[in-house]
């Protein structure tokens, strides 16, 4: 019986708990709608903390040397800065990565697998992926338990960041931390936002010529949206043996060589370019599409792509590393 007393007890306590919340406010521009967030991962301030945290924490991966932060820095709009990315064992990587601005808008999270659609599903696929292998936790769920369980400020924060879970410590609960995170990646002030909220200065001619010929020369078709792409595959080259696309997901022979098209948003931040990095500079990758581009055009359009940068994303402390947890220097 008092058994039963307590347990009646604890769960009043933790609806309580929840009830009490408060309501995640977005911090969005006028006219941009909060994205999508699963049912059973509503954001919250203490979800975001946690994620953070463990965003820029290197026990998430098996030798603990990397973190996810590690491939995705700040001060790149989230994006690398290589090629490639090698995993924790010194494996070659096998695409670029990518910037993560607005990432929480996108309805498809990988350049060529259509069937992860949520940011808590993209984060298994670096710390679990063996193809290629980044951050080599596969088979070893449990570490999370003990290794961040050990740490009594993680423990505090897991059990504020989910309460409907008593505070359990997993898989199920790191990536939807990651992911609320994640979901905070929030990029609408680049000097093109302003232009189009109204600021008719906000733009150089040379960038306002280049965001119409971006729009003249058919990029649009490719990168569209608020975003500049981000959910559409397309071929631009043929299939490459050592990575042939969207194929891989499908088995449709249409589907070789296609990846999904980036989002533009930060770009001039993100490079090297292309999903494999091939392309060193911005030019370069321009090059690299059918549509030939006149030299006299290319400044046009670089000025477009500088307007489309976000200081105040790349700058924003709340996404950057955090220096304290439960109230004491990390």
């Amino acid at each position: 019986m008092r058994a039963l007393l307590y347990a009646t007890l604890y769960t009043t306590a933790l609806l309580l708990l929840v009830a009490a919340a408060p309501v995640w406010r977005w911090d969005l521009p006028q006219g941009v709608v909060a994205p999508v967030v699963p049912a059973d991962n509503g954001m919250s301030a203490a979800k975001v903390e946690l994620g953070r945290r463990l965003f820029y924490d290197a026990d998430l991966s098996a030798d603990g040397t990397l973190a996810c932060a590690g491939c995705h820095e700040q001060k790149r709009a989230f994006a690398d800065g290589n090629a490639t990315r090698p995993g924790v064992h010194g494996g070659a990587g096998r695409r670029n990565v990518p910037g993560l601005a607005n990432v929480g808008w996108f309805a498809r999270l990988t350049v060529a697998d259509p069937a992860i659609t949520t940011l808590e599903a993209q984060a298994l696929v670096p710390l679990f992926g063996e193809r290629p292998e980044e951050m080599g936790m596969k088979g070893r769920d449990a570490e999370f338990t003990r290794r961040l369980g050990a740490d009594r400020c993680y423990r505090a924060m897991f059990a504020r960041a989910f309460p409907e879970r008593q505070g359990r410590i997993d898989t199920g609960s790191v990536t939807a931390a990651l992911a609320a995170f994640e979901r905070t990646m929030i990029s609408y002030h680049s000097a093109y936002d302003r232009y189009q909220a109204g600021d008719r200065i906000a733009l150089s001619p040379l960038a306002v010529e280049g965001a119409r010929l971006f729009q003249a020369r058919g990029c649009t078709s490719c990168h569209d949206g608020v975003n500049f792409g981000g959910m559409n595959y397309h071929q631009l080259e043929p299939a490459q043996p050592s990575d042939p696309g969207l194929i891989e997901q499908t088995g449709r022979p249409d589907d070789a060589g296609r990846f999904r098209t980036p989002s533009l948003r930060n770009v001039a931040l993100t490079g090297p370019w292309w999903h494999d990095g091939r392309a060193a500079t911005l030019e370069a990758a321009i090059r690299r599409h059918p549509v030939a581009v006149p030299v006299t055009d290319m400044p046009a359009l670089l000025a477009f792509f500088d307007s489309l940068t976000d200081p105040d994303f790349i700058a924003d402390p709340r996404l950057s590393r955090p220096d304290r947890a439960c109230g004491k220097p990390l």
